[in-house]
């Protein structure tokens, strides 16, 4: 070992040391996922040892030496329906399996947690109802369901956490969820797994898993004083929107109290119910979702407000959960400047036609 140096000594054994085929299982579906891979990578190896000793056997078995003339060989009936139903039944299993984990993986549990992220080159930036911010990192409470919503604020992006064995995409112009629960506290890595762009082997980050005080803690330090919603109804109140949606009777808009996670009726009959993508999408282009009884008056914020704001006006709609709020707002005359938006002319105020 004296010809090799001693940083170059000190790299292979930090490396050896901390090498592992496989991350550890820090999340709740974790050890599901690596049950699946382990089966399906079993099944692989079963059936590539018994093909490879097929065909060892039988070319030695039927090699010209001892066969120089062909013989016509009858197929057996029983032998190919074996070798079709087994692997049918393997193949069915894995199905089976996948699909359920698929769904459990992307199905989020009431009482999830929800954080905003979103994906732009090259980097991630996190956003907390609290108002706490974070860039290429995310911290969790550890044994509590965390919701991720994605959007991308360019091109594909992938969200790839390898130890909670959670990927999901982020998508110009349309929301993702994913969720997971971590169950062991530490540091985990962080990767954007879809080529995004030159400096896509730089879009790297850590999600940070902290004990529940801790996370508490973390929250407390890090708040910027305004939470998601109210940033919301800050944002709410210099686009005017409140002008139209005020619950009154005379209102232009629909009232935005309790909307969230109710059915509404649109203009051609359809009905829809009113979730994140859709607030998203009935701000950018409302004429798209108009209600029915109401008239197509509402302009379009495609331009004017960012995806962060966009965030903020939904959690703002979110719990807004009686109309009391809106008049607060409504009446607010003094306003803190909101640097996620550009107030439209006179001409364009309203908000959402959901």
């Amino acid at each position: 070992m004296d010809h090799i140096s001693p940083v170059l000594w000190q790299f292979l054994v930090k490396w050896l040391t901390n090498f592992a085929v496989i991350p550890p299982e820090a999340s709740k579906v974790a050890p599901q996922m690596d049950a699946l891979l382990l089966f399906m990578t079993l099944v692989s190896l079963v059936g590539l040892v018994l093909v490879i000793l097929l065909v060892v056997t039988f070319s030695i078995l039927y090699r010209r030496e001892r066969h120089p003339v062909a013989v016509q060989i009858e197929g057996s009936t029983l032998l190919e329906a074996t070798w079709t139903i087994i692997p049918l039944g393997l193949f069915l299993v894995m199905f089976v399996w996948g699909s359920v984990l698929y769904f459990r993986i992307y199905t989020p549990p009431p009482n999830a947690m929800q954080i905003y992220v979103v994906g732009k080159q090259w980097m991630w930036k996190a956003e907390h109802p609290g108002g706490q911010h974070e860039i290429n990192s995310l911290h969790v409470p550890i044994n509590q369901p965390v919701q991720l919503t994605l959007i991308s604020q360019d091109v594909f992006h992938s969200f790839s956490m390898p130890a909670f064995r959670v990927k999901r995409e982020a998508i110009p112009g349309r929301y993702t969820t994913v969720w997971f629960e971590a169950t062991q506290e530490g540091t985990y890595h962080l990767f954007c797994s879809q080529y995004c762009g030159t400096a896509h082997s730089a879009m790297i980050g850590q999600i940070v898993v902290m004990s529940q005080d801790g996370y508490k803690k973390w929250l407390a330090s890090s708040t910027s004083g305004v939470s998601l919603a109210q940033d919301g109804e800050r944002l709410f109140a210099s686009l005017s929107c409140n002008a139209c949606h005020n619950g009154t009777p005379s209102a232009r808009g629909p009232n935005l109290a309790g909307v969230y996670g109710s059915t509404l009726t649109l203009s051609d009959g359809q009905r829809v119910t009113v979730d994140d993508e859709y607030l998203r999408q009935a701000i950018l282009n409302p004429s798209a979702h108009i209600t029915q009884g109401y008239a197509p008056i509402m302009p379009t914020y495609q331009g004017q407000v960012s995806e962060e704001g966009l965030f903020s006006l939904v959690e703002y709609i979110k719990n807004l959960d009686s109309n009391y709020r809106i008049q607060q707002t409504t009446n607010t005359t003094t306003l803190a400047p909101v640097a996620t938006a550009t107030v439209p002319n006179a001409a364009t105020k309203g908000m959402v036609k959901p």
